[in-house]
């Protein structure tokens, strides 16, 4: 079984989460008793989140690198950054190891082609709806891609740093994503991918009939399908 570096704390609430999932899918690829390898490196997201708000990404890539340089000398046989917004990082991170780094984005463009989605609207933080890091990697897979209004943009983020991020779950925010998704889908999004590993928190495919993408779901699952694949 090989072992997967896992930077997370980017909230720790969805770290926990990839810890579930990855384990939960070890045991159901192997059976009996197993469990996953892997090692964990939680950074201090209050640091992070400020850099990522004073537009520092060169300091936050460095943070992510040092975390992925131990991991890799610790044992590491790849590594998963355990949240959506910092792969704008993942190049700056990559250069610094000499293991793989399974990138998020590219983990959920395979699972909307196994749906066979061609239009995909795109809910996450700020930085991953307007900027171009993580939608390219869809894009260049012939993915088009949407993104709510700029308001809703704004209220998108909002709830994820105020609320999910710490913990928050609040039925009137579902509310709020729930009607964005019912505008994204009759712009003719086919799925909604949900780009923020704290999303999953709070909007559930019960909530609508748009099929939902959870990127926390997908990643912490490829990265447990390598290690089990050995």
């Amino acid at each position: 079984m090989k072992i997967i570096g896992l930077i997370g704390g980017m909230s720790w609430e969805s770290t926990v989460t990839y810890y579930k999932i990855i384990n939960e899918t070890v045991k159901r690829q192997l059976g009996g008793l197993h469990s996953a390898k892997c090692l964990l490196y939680s950074v201090d997201f209050d640091e992070i989140e400020q850099y990522q708000s004073r537009g520092e990404w060169g300091k936050s890539g460095e943070v992510l690198a040092d975390a992925a340089v131990r991991l890799e000398q610790a044992g590491a046989d790849f590594i998963v950054i355990c949240t959506n917004t910092m792969h704008k990082v993942a190049p700056a991170v990559q250069s610094k190891i000499s293991i793989p780094l399974v990138h998020i984005a590219e983990a959920t463009a395979d699972e909307l082609e196994k749906h066979r989605i061609a239009k995909v609207a795109l809910l996450g933080t700020k930085y991953t709806m307007t900027q171009d890091f993580y939608k390219a990697k869809l894009i260049d897979r012939g993915i088009e891609v949407l993104v709510p209004e700029e308001n809703e943009i704004e209220t998108v983020n909002s709830i994820i740093y105020d609320e999910l991020c710490l913990g928050i779950i609040s039925e009137k925010s579902r509310a709020e994503y729930v009607r964005i998704v019912k505008k994204l889908s009759q712009r003719g999004a086919q799925g909604v991918i949900l780009g923020c590993t704290e999303i999953g928190l709070l909007l559930r495919q019960s909530d609508t009939e748009t099929p939902l993408f959870d990127t926390t779901v997908i990643h912490a699952t490829k990265a447990a399908m390598l290690s089990a694949e050995g």
